[in-house]
């Protein structure tokens, strides 16, 4: 589904090179919930940013969904990102101007979808994260939580191949956050390939895996225990 090879991002000036990630390899089958750890600036967001086709990489290969990515041009990744890839953010990244519906509207009408399959897709996915009444509210008229759930259901109307989530708790109280993992959960179970970027270690004990991040590199939890302690620090910084 998603796999880096030798994968290397590096930023340059005209003095200086700052690799973000560094000789990268990750594996994601299709059907996995991975979690992805490690402290502030291990490279968890670059790595989430090329994943979801938003940022090119300096070297190495990347193959999503048995696509080599390198090589196409912005319309072709434009294309891949809006069809097979469905983002959540810690942020929201709803626009505040347009109501529930609205928001999760626009990626569907960028793929030429027409109006009848487009409501009853955005229904259906709301009603999917229990907001169905709530189609006509804007933004500022919800809690957190209900802003994240409006998110995941824009995520979900577009039937994502992969579902790419940044801290998507990481704005919400206990309660929030119980909810949304508990709804990426039901999401996970029914098929979706699921990555999550998160520092709580509670919630990234309830993935099928870990995959811990330390200066732009990969450490697999599942296959080097040793590393548990030291992800385990990771997360408190």
């Amino acid at each position: 589904m998603l796999k880096m090879t030798h994968l290397s991002k590096v930023y340059r000036t005209e003095v200086v090179e700052t690799y973000a990630l560094r000789d990268f390899n990750i594996d994601v089958k299709e059907g996995e919930f991975v979690a992805v750890t490690g402290p502030s600036g291990s490279g968890k967001t670059t790595f989430l940013t090329i994943a979801g086709l938003l940022e090119t990489f300096t070297g190495g290969e990347y193959h999503l969904d048995g696509v080599e990515v390198s090589n196409l041009n912005d319309n072709a990744r434009s294309k891949i990102r809006n069809e097979k890839i469905g983002f959540i953010f810690q942020a929201f990244n709803l626009i505040p101007d347009l109501n529930v519906f609205d928001n999760i509207e626009v990626p569907l009408r960028y793929r030429g979808m027409k109006a009848a399959e487009r409501k009853q897709r955005i229904m259906d996915s709301l009603e999917r994260v229990g907001l169905a009444s709530r189609a006509k509210h804007y933004p500022a008229e919800l809690s957190g939580g209900q802003q994240q759930r409006v998110a995941i259901a824009r995520a979900l109307a577009g039937s994502p191949r992969l579902l790419l989530a940044d801290e998507p708790t990481g704005n919400l109280d206990t309660q929030m956050a119980r909810g949304v993992m508990e709804l990426l959960e039901e999401i996970h179970r029914d098929g979706a390939t699921i990555v999550m970027v998160t520092h709580d270690p509670e919630l990234a004990a309830r993935a099928q895996r870990n995959v811990h991040i330390i200066d732009g590199q990969v450490v697999d939890l599942a296959e080097e225990p040793r590393f548990h302690a030291h992800a385990a620090a990771g997360n408190r910084e």
